[in-house]
């Protein structure tokens, strides 16, 4: 959530930034001021209505010990008609916080300088390129053909048990997930980063701290009888460990890794986009958070691309990194690097990470703040990033390492899937 302070003393350039993301904002952030000036005067008045009161307390008794009942019953009148005044500005003082939290609840991170402008996917930025493109002597084929050819993934059980979007690992397919995901907290592990098994459901505070409520709570499973949501992803949990929290200097920064199933309704999406593994509705992900100082969330966020990447180049993959652009940024999100794999049986790019640096977006709403020495607390900076997400890295690595008679497995992942191909040695 935006600073009312920031907002007030950097209006214009506020302004400018959110135009970076295509919105036109000048009336919300004027309507931001406006409440938040009704609302420092009401809270003055309450104020020194609330003083009044507590100064005519304290000479009501001695009015009535001295005699002077008739100026004590006049003085315990005011006390009553100050009473209710205060009570007037309390409700008018709460109206005008909630209007003035619902508003700055509808308005996203500000975008880094960095940020190119743009309005969709197509505007992001490629800043650079790794790894050689797979070739084949063959015609390769989609992974959704190859997993049905070798029995790793049941997406007709999935229908059948739940329904479309959720897949039944099988076999080979089983173990090649779970060593997938044994991989990446290892390496996470070895980067420095403590894991956690967080809750899989969170509560609405959860999800306001992160921000995907209210912005969105469409895409997020709801048990309505017990008011909790199905975690879209770790940093959620991870993220909420923090929330209300204090943490001295020393404490930073604070590194976490987790894995978790993640659920997402992903409503609206359909073609190509959906078929086989490219979206589920429950996939597996390993994350990596961080919570830092201020003066060094962007070197952290170049480790975190790093961290990322590194795991790409070891499985061998073909990946790009890309800078998103305005109108593809994520709502809490300053900064986000997007890391997508070729994708051989399919011609084309699959997302399989986002690295995102949120600044004080997240901190603000989570209460997450840290103090140096003696200094009054301050808020930190939070980030966070998949590492990764399995289900089109999976897609790509059957697909890039697929052969005529069945599939090679990736050397770094021998140790984890207990076999090196699949078919090849059936």
């Amino acid at each position: 959530m935006l600073q009312t302070t920031y907002i007030k003393e950097n209006r214009e350039e506020v302004i400018d930034r959110l135009a970076v993301r295509g919105i036109d904002a000048a009336a919300k952030i004027d309507e931001v001021i406006t409440l938040d000036d009704k609302r420092k005067a009401t809270q003055t008045e309450l104020d020194a209505t609330l003083a009044d009161a507590n100064q005519l307390a304290k000479e009501i008794g001695g009015l009535f010990k001295q005699g002077k009942a008739e100026e004590a019953n006049a003085a315990k009148a005011k006390s009553a008609e100050l009473k209710e005044q205060s009570n007037a500005l309390q409700d008018t003082l709460n109206t005008v916080q909630d209007k003035l939290n619902q508003l700055l609840y509808q308005l996203p991170n500000l975008p880094h300088a960095s940020v190119p402008k743009g309005k969709a996917d197509t505007d992001n930025e490629v800043v650079s390129t790794h790894g050689a493109k797979p070739s084949f002597a063959f015609e390769p084929v989609p992974h959704w053909d190859l997993v049905k050819k070798y029995d790793l993934v049941d997406f007709e059980l999935g229908v059948k048990i739940t329904g479309a979007g959720f897949p039944v690992y099988v076999g080979k397919g089983a173990r090649l997930q779970r060593a997938l995901i044994n991989y990446f907290l290892d390496e996470a592990r070895d980067a420095g980063y403590k894991e956690y098994i967080p809750p899989f459901v969170v509560n609405a505070a959860s999800g306001f701290g992160t921000g995907q409520l209210p912005d969105k709570e469409g895409q997020m499973y709801h048990a309505t009888e017990d008011d909790l949501y199905l975690i879209p992803t770790a940093e959620v949990p991870l993220t909420n460990i923090f929330r209300d929290v204090i943490l001295k200097e020393d404490e930073l920064p604070k590194k976490l890794t987790a894995y978790s199933p993640c659920f997402r309704r992903e409503a609206g999406s359909y073609g190509k986009d959906v078929k086989g593994l490219n979206r589920l509705h429950q996939f597996d992900k390993v994350e990596v958070v961080q919570v830092v100082e201020p003066e060094t969330s962007y070197q952290v966020l170049d480790t975190m691309v790093a961290h990322v990447t590194g795991l790409l180049d070891k499985l061998g993959l073909h990946y790009r990194v890309l800078r998103l652009c305005g109108g593809d940024l994520g709502f809490t999100s300053a900064l986000t690097y997007d890391m997508e794999v070729w994708s051989g049986g399919q011609d084309r790019w699959l997302e399989v990470s986002s690295v995102s640096n949120f600044e004080t977006f997240q901190a603000n709403r989570l209460k997450l703040r840290y103090r140096k020495g003696t200094e009054k607390p301050q808020l930190a900076h939070t980030l966070n990033g998949s590492a990764l997400a399995l289900p089109r890295i999976m897609a790509a690595l059957i697909e890039n390492n697929q052969t005529e008679n069945g599939i090679e497995i990736p050397a770094v992942l021998h140790q984890y899937t207990g076999f090196t191909s699949i078919g090849l040695d059936a």
